[in-house]
């Protein structure tokens, strides 16, 4: 070493930090690489990606060969520093030496570059995907011994080394980057995305239409009766029945009807069979069926076979998007920032429309939820706490809540 100048020595020290920065940074950034993005550009040919991806099918070569590469430049620096130190101030400036070498490799070729590979990580690994495949095919053999004799140590402390399985996200998780995906995802398919999410978890009972609420025909009733219900209804299918709903006979098309002169025998004759599904059914499950059997509306039964309610195929599918025909008057914002709430309405689409968080796992309506509260049946003008709201009863018939008006919180 006596023969090389010093200016060979510093050159060749700086170029050792450089490397050392290299094999930081590139170590830094191929572990921070969004993982689904990669997989995204893989599939689109990316060049850069394709490298970079297989080196990480084998993460112990390429962390074998990346701490090889930093562990001898370092060594290699140390050593020429000793030398640079001897050369200029002899056996005092080896201490001396050391310090600065520690703090040069801390700053340039550990922090610095790690960071940097950590705030752009596509474009380090990237750049990294070209070079250490080069240096993975010239040092293979050292990089195999390294990893058998790594390998063996573990295997003799009782760790199995096993390939990476793939990277899946549970259902929460995928939740959370979905939430958190900020300008990337509108609000608008965010929310629905989350939607879709919770879907596993809500049923047919969620959704349904209370069977209080059902409206159907009666065959029992006189045909002028019939015929001016199905002149006012609103709907495209009634459910028609037997002197109960839970006599159901059959599912009236009423877009079917035509102007011509109408019976009991000839409406019979146009029913079609009636679709019953179980209130515990999950709601993608009742989708799926809807699809296969070509429906738009089934009756909701309980455990002992008794209509519990009505669901149809725009039901579940405001699950999804949100109310069809825009708000239905269920509930009606007010100047002061109260709302006029019907009571009839679900909790599920309470919270949807508002945002608030009214819990879903008992009571699946508002009246149920505020019977369930006051555990009696309330008279008009009584106000009660409901989760941080207050809520004063307007109207109330029968046994049934009908109209509340939700305070804000203060």
């Amino acid at each position: 070493m006596d023969d090389f100048p010093l200016s060979a020595l510093f050159g060749a020290l700086a170029v050792l930090v450089l490397l050392s920065a290299f094999f930081s940074g590139s170590e830094t950034a191929l572990m921070a690489l969004n993982r689904y993005r990669l997989q995204h550009l893989v599939k689109q040919k990316h060049k850069s990606a394709l490298r970079a991806h297989k080196l990480l099918e084998r993460p112990d070569r390429l962390i074998g060969l990346i701490l090889l590469g930093n562990n001898f430049v370092n060594i290699l620096a140390s050593s020429l520093a000793t030398v640079i130190a001897l050369r200029l101030y002899g056996e005092a400036g080896i201490a001396a030496a050391a310090v600065i070498l520690t703090l040069m490799i801390l700053i340039f070729g550990e922090v610095a570059p790690k960071t940097l590979a950590a705030i752009y990580p596509e474009k380090v690994a990237f750049s990294a995907a070209w070079i250490l495949p080069l240096l993975l095919k010239v040092f293979y053999p050292l990089v195999w011994l390294v990893n058998l004799l790594a390998n063996c140590l573990l295997f003799a402390l009782g760790v199995r080394i096993r390939q990476p399985s793939a990277t899946l996200l549970s259902t929460e998780e995928l939740r959370t980057v979905v939430a958190e995906a900020g300008t990337l995802l509108p609000e608008r398919y965010r929310s629905m995305v989350l939607t879709i999410l919770d879907l596993e978890s809500a049923t047919v009972e969620d959704v349904m239409t209370p069977r209080s609420d059902i409206e159907g025909i009666d065959l029992d009733d006189p045909l002028e009766t019939i015929l001016e219900h199905i002149k006012t209804s609103t709907h495209t299918y009634l459910p028609v029945f037997k002197q109960s709903l839970d006599n159901v006979i059959g599912v009236l098309p009423i877009r079917k009807l035509f102007s011509s002169v109408l019976t009991k025998e000839s409406l019979r004759q146009r029913l079609e069979e009636p679709y019953f599904v179980p209130e515990s059914m999950p709601l993608h499950q009742a989708l799926a069926d809807f699809k296969q059997n070509h429906k738009r509306l089934a009756l909701v039964v309980d455990e002992y076979g008794d209509v519990h309610g009505l669901v149809t195929l725009e039901d579940i599918l405001q699950e999804f998007i949100g109310e069809l025909t825009g708000q239905s008057g269920l509930i009606q914002r007010q100047a002061d920032g109260s709302y006029l709430v019907d009571a009839g309405i679900s909790l599920r689409e309470l919270n949807r429309i508002t945002g608030w968080q009214l819990p879903t796992d008992g009571p699946k309506t508002l009246n149920g939820l505020i019977m369930e509260h006051l555990e009696a049946i309330p008279s008009q003008g009584t106000s009660l706490r409901l989760n941080g709201f207050q809520v004063e009863i307007l109207e109330v018939e029968g046994k049934a809540v009908k109209k509340v008006r939700f305070h804000p919180p203060a």
